[in-house]
């Protein structure tokens, strides 16, 4: 497997705090079955600011201490930025990174309370320029929950979308599971992640989420989104279908669309 989203690098943002945590994490990947992980740091979320430039240089560093302690997980540069005006810009200027850098997968945090009224534009600019914007574990987003055909509009429109396992798993709760599960039954997300920042509370989850979503959705959906990984970090189009409305609130195990 690849995991596209992980806070593995040491000492750059709320995950791993040292070089021996982030051994500790690549070991426990390599057991979930995981050979590569994009490293995304958090940028511009208010608390942490970690430029293109430097992601480079810690990814370079990391790699190099799994290869001493041969850990055989291949660590590739990533970025998780919080939506803002000037995006567009900063990718061009190389402070905001795109996926394993030449892909044009480009990650986007919302706030968790709201979806910035500037956020349909700014997609779209990005789109026009040549990037593939994606947002990142929508399913914790609060407007989103309470509005989720806002999320349809939005994928409608040619954005991605990338869901969380420890969300699957019902981890962070279970409206969130549920709005998770919602998302995978609407076509609303293309890509399952760690978004794992320790792990004593933030692991990964990625081989129980992918039985659950092989159990629940069947294999071909499962394989569907591990591909869509390796296609992203190669650069090429993603494997999608066409995304579905999600028409009313159910009960926990049923899901309309």
């Amino acid at each position: 497997m690849i995991d596209i989203h992980c806070h593995i690098l040491p000492g750059v943002d709320d995950g791993a705090k040292s070089l021996t945590e982030s051994l500790a994490m690549a070991r426990e990947a390599s057991k979930q079955g995981i050979y590569k992980i994009i490293a995304t740091p958090h940028h511009n979320n208010g608390s942490f600011n970690n430029t293109g430039e430097n992601i480079i240089g810690a990814v370079n560093y990391l790699n190099g201490k799994l290869s001493e302690e041969h850990i055989p997980v291949e660590i590739l540069p990533g970025q998780e930025t919080r939506i803002y005006g000037d995006m567009l810009e900063d990718l061009e200027k190389g402070i905001v990174l795109p996926l394993n850098v030449t892909s044009g997968y480009v990650f986007i945090e919302l706030p968790t309370s709201h979806v910035p009224q500037y956020t349909t534009q700014l997609l779209f600019d990005l789109q026009i320029a040549g990037y593939k914007p994606i947002i990142v574990h929508p399913e914790r987003n609060h407007e989103l929950i309470e509005h989720p055909d806002k999320l349809y509009r939005i994928v409608k429109n040619g954005a991605l979308t990338q869901v969380t396992a420890a969300s699957l798993m019902g981890v962070i709760g279970k409206k969130v599971q549920q709005f998770s599960h919602q998302l995978l039954a609407a076509n609303l997300t293309h890509f399952v992640a760690s978004d794992s920042h320790d792990l004593k509370k933030r692991g990964f989850y990625m081989r129980e989420a992918y039985r659950d979503i092989k159990k629940n959705y069947g294999n071909a959906v499962a394989f569907q989104l591990m591909e869509n990984s390796e296609l992203l970090v190669s650069g090429q189009a993603i494997q999608k279908d066409p995304p579905e409305r999600i028409v009313a609130k159910k009960k926990w195990g049923i899901f309309s669309r």
